[in-house]
């Protein structure tokens, strides 16, 4: 972990003057609480998750949700579109789906005698993709472009997606009846996947005694909107890492290319997605420059999800993506204040 002298030289002031504010992450910090609080009252006992969620929304990044179903994986979508006042909307992933029910089609207007685009449902802020893997790779993949550009071709014309642009997306495991394994492309896409599970025994019974004739849902209010968090996102980006930092975070994302575990290891899109994520979580604890430890944290859930496990021999356990990580983590050298 990073001492408090290891931060201090890590400070970019002596080194150049921070592009961020303290006013800006002041106001990162408190908004990010204020959505946080909000929306741990509707998914209860589960902290971590809600703030990955809400680093995801700053870094204007893309969030996976995987696990059963009834663990609260729409609740948390729909709490946060809640705290955050922008258009919302909501996708039901099903086989039948097809590409343009996402993206939107141009229909023929028999008054004018001529095509007109009809926007889908991903020209929104945030969106829902339920159960993205019960869908075909072909409609899957029609999130491909939006995901990496906000915006969207169709019929050789181009549509920008207004922001922030975020695609919570939840998925069953892929052991489960009538779902199909994501495209590494796809996966690549996502800044960070999580896993909700269940609640605690107390979260649980709380629940039941809670939740019998009120919504949580409904209590949830409005905290900032969809201006305000790309005022917020544009601030993150701007949050200064150190060239010490920057060399650790590379060795981490080179570092799984290496493992002999490992088939496909990070990408250097998932570079630039640490790299955000870091920024963010800086911010939210009211720094305007990134610390070591702000990369280790977020380096599981932000690869994790990337990598490739080459097979095993029968008999043979094969570690976890997560396994590989801590290991990698463990036996990767950080920064100290000294080489700042």
């Amino acid at each position: 972990m990073t001492s408090d002298h290891d931060i201090d030289h890590l400070d970019p002031a002596a080194a150049a003057p921070p592009t961020t504010t303290p006013a800006d992450v002041t106001e990162v910090a408190d908004v990010a609480q204020r959505v946080a609080d909000a929306v741990s009252r509707v998914l209860v006992g589960k902290e971590d998750v809600v703030r990955l969620a809400v680093v995801c929304l700053l870094s204007e990044g893309h969030l996976l949700i995987e696990d059963v179903p009834g663990t609260g994986k729409t609740s948390l979508a729909k709490a946060l579109s809640r705290a955050v006042d922008a258009p919302v909307s909501r996708v039901q992933f099903t086989p039948d789906l097809m590409p343009s029910d996402v993206t939107g089609a141009s229909i023929y207007n028999r008054v004018t005698s001529e095509f007109e685009f009809r926007p889908g449902p991903v020209f929104a802020s945030i969106v829902v993709a339920d159960e993205i893997n019960r869908a075909s790779p072909r409609t899957q993949s029609a999130l491909l472009e939006a995901m990496e550009e906000s915006q969207v071709s169709v019929d050789g014309r181009t549509y920008v997606l207004r922001r922030p642009f975020l695609v919570l997306a939840t998925q069953n495991p892929v052991e489960m009846e009538g779902t199909y394994p994501l495209p590494e492309a796809q996966r690549d896409r996502f800044l960070a996947q999580t896993t909700i599970g269940y609640p605690g025994r107390e979260a649980e019974l709380a629940m039941l005694e809670d939740r019998a004739d009120v919504d949580p849902l409904s209590q949830v209010r409005r905290i900032t909107d969809a201006d305000g968090v790309a005022r917020l996102a544009d601030a993150v980006a701007r949050v200064y890492v150190a060239p010490v930092v920057r060399e650790y975070l590379l060795t981490l994302v080179r570092g799984t290319r290496t493992l002999p575990e490992v088939l496909l290891g990070a990408s250097p899109r998932a570079a630039l997605h640490l790299s955000r994520a870091a920024r963010a979580a800086a911010a939210m604890a009211g720094r305007d420059y990134v610390v070591p430890d702000d990369v280790a944290d977020l380096a599981v859930p932000v690869l994790a999800h990337r990598l490739m496990l080459a097979p095993v021999g029968p008999g043979r356990a094969r570690p976890t993506a997560h396994e590989l990580l801590e290991g990698l983590l463990s036996r990767t050298a950080v920064p100290r204040g000294d080489r700042a």
